[in-house]
């Protein structure tokens, strides 16, 4: 075999690369399964299971049957929450799409970072509501209180597949999944790790459509989502890699002022500026698609960077709802399935993913498709 080409930076170093990813999402399990859908752009609003609880709203977009003891067997999944679940499906199904995957994906050199908000809301307020209503405060199931913690999934995910690297997880709600890329990024640029498993989750739970209920502003809001999205991302150069696209830039900063559309419109031109494109070269956008005045400011930052290039808009919410957490990740390998299916005529194709949240954090990722 011959190792894959590599696009070098401006200083010569090597970017690293994505090699393979897979998702858990409303589309169902696994990859193809979520190529198919965006393919067809489906969509998978539907009526929500009463078995997960009083709502405030009847439909969501959930994974369609997704049961953790029946999709990962009973061994170890008694008291496993759904978000632990969801992550450890999609890591699984990654490791196990390709010998190579699993041969360069675990180990004592393999991480793995997974971006977050909280973890399960539904976790942490099932266990304090049962400290309080119980007989006594100590009442309480010792085997659900690692669900409690933010960084649960991602360390049952490692458990369950001999992750022993750097396990790390990053919170920052729709901008979760672009902070894992970074911090995956810098792992490998350190030499912590050889390999990072990298991407985030969110689940749908009473406790999360509640509290998106009462905060958000009033507005007309896309249905609550869930999934998990993973990215196997390795140093460029590896003998035989199966590039999928070179990570080119990754950026982000914070709005303040409510100036959000300035805000990313400043962060977009920076990831250009550093991966060393032209918004004429890119033909993909995957926007976080942000309900309210900040997805509309998200929209203008785009329209002003990219309307001479007329890239295709991307933006998974529409099909799949508000992921949450989870956004960035699916915008990420939205862009990798697209391009999968719209294979190149030539070099230099670039994607771009953007994300706002409401908590005034922006970001975006500069790809370049292979």
């Amino acid at each position: 075999m011959t190792s894959t080409p590599v696009i070098p930076t401006a200083t010569g170093t090597r970017h690293p690369v994505i090699t393979a990813w897979s998702a858990v999402s409303p589309f169902g399990i696994g990859k193809d399964a979520f190529t198919e859908g965006l393919r067809r752009r489906t969509a998978t609003a539907g009526a929500v299971d009463p078995a997960l609880g009083a709502v405030p709203s009847d439909t969501a977009c959930t994974v369609p049957g997704f049961d953790v003891r029946a999709v990962l067997g009973r061994k170890g999944t008694r008291s496993m929450d759904r978000v632990t679940g969801l992550a450890v499906t999609t890591v699984g199904r990654l490791l196990e799409a390709d010998e190579r995957n699993r041969a360069v994906g675990t180990g004592e050199r393999a991480a793995l970072v997974l971006g977050t908000t909280t973890g399960s809301a539904q976790s942490m307020m099932d266990f304090t509501r049962d400290s309080l209503t119980g007989e006594r405060p100590f009442f309480v199931d010792p085997a659900r209180f690692p669900n409690t913690v933010m960084n649960c999934a991602a360390g049952q995910s490692a458990i369950w597949y001999r992750l022993q690297g750097p396990n790390a997880t990053i919170a920052g709600g729709r901008s979760a999944g672009l902070h894992a890329l970074n911090y995956a990024r810098r792992l490998l640029a350190a030499g912590r790790a050889q390999t990072v498993l990298c991407g985030a989750a969110e689940e749908f739970s009473p406790a999360r459509a509640w509290l998106e209920r009462h905060s958000g502003d009033g507005g007309r809001a896309p249905e609550l989502g869930e999934g998990c999205a993973m990215l196997l991302v390795e140093p460029a150069g590896g003998e035989g890699q199966p590039v999928l696209a070179d990570i080119l830039a990754v950026e982000s900063g914070v709005n303040l002022d409510g100036r959000t559309e300035d805000t990313l419109t400043a962060c977009l031109r920076r990831g250009l500026r550093r991966a060393g494109v032209t918004p004429s070269a890119v033909v993909a956008v995957a926007r976080s698609g942000a309900p309210g005045a900040e997805g509309e400011a998200e929209r203008a930052a785009v329209q002003a960077v990219f309307a001479d290039a007329d890239p295709v808009d991307l933006a998974p919410v529409e099909l799949i709802g508000d992921t949450g957490a989870a956004a960035a990740a699916f915008q990420t390998v939205a862009l990798l399935a697209h391009a999968e299916e719209h294979p190149a005529s030539g070099p230099g194709r670039v994607g771009v993913l953007t994300s706002v949240d409401r908590t005034g954090s922006v970001g975006c990722a500069v790809l370049g498709l292979r």
